[in-house]
């Protein structure tokens, strides 16, 4: 029996959105181009079909590398849940299938906990996918004041 946290990457953190705003990132191809890939790199092209047996594709440019990243989503449940496998063109085994599972938890009034939990990785991808996702999920942080509505103007 294999334990999947010994082969998971897991993140948390807290964002300045609802559930249904920060769930609504993860499934605009648009936004995930803003903050989906850890700088320096950067998505050039994002396909992206958010429903049960959807798929999606991100392709990469890092530099002079050009990779890819795909899945097919295997839950989805707004503004709460997502889930969907994760392969990647530069893995050892590109046909090799991991899990990402994406879940949005009400954090105060207008917060959300986010956890990213990636299971079945490589062994030896699981620091370097910590890391990344950790940076993902401050550049998502940082993008969600940029989405948000201005608060209306208080009259004095």
């Amino acid at each position: 029996m294999t334990d999947l946290h010994a082969t998971a990457a897991v993140v948390e953190r807290v964002l300045p959105a609802t559930p249904d705003v920060v769930f609504n990132e993860w499934v605009d191809p648009d936004a995930l181009a803003d903050w989906m890939c850890p700088r320096p790199a950067h998505a050039t092209r994002i396909e992206l079909d958010a429903r049960v047996g959807g798929s999606f594709r991100i392709d990469i440019e890092d530099g002079d590398a050009r990779f890819s990243v795909a899945g097919t989503y295997l839950q989805v449940a707004s503004p709460r849940l997502l889930q969907f496998t994760w392969s990647c063109s530069t893995w050892e085994d590109p046909t090799q299938e991991s899990i990402v599972t994406i879940t949005l938890q009400p954090h105060g009034q207008l917060e959300t906990l986010m956890t990213i939990h990636h299971a079945l990785l490589p062994p030896e991808l699981v620091t370097n996918h910590e890391q990344g996702w950790t940076l993902i999920a401050g550049q998502l942080a940082g993008a969600l004041p940029r989405r948000l509505p201005e608060p209306p103007h208080r009259r004095r």
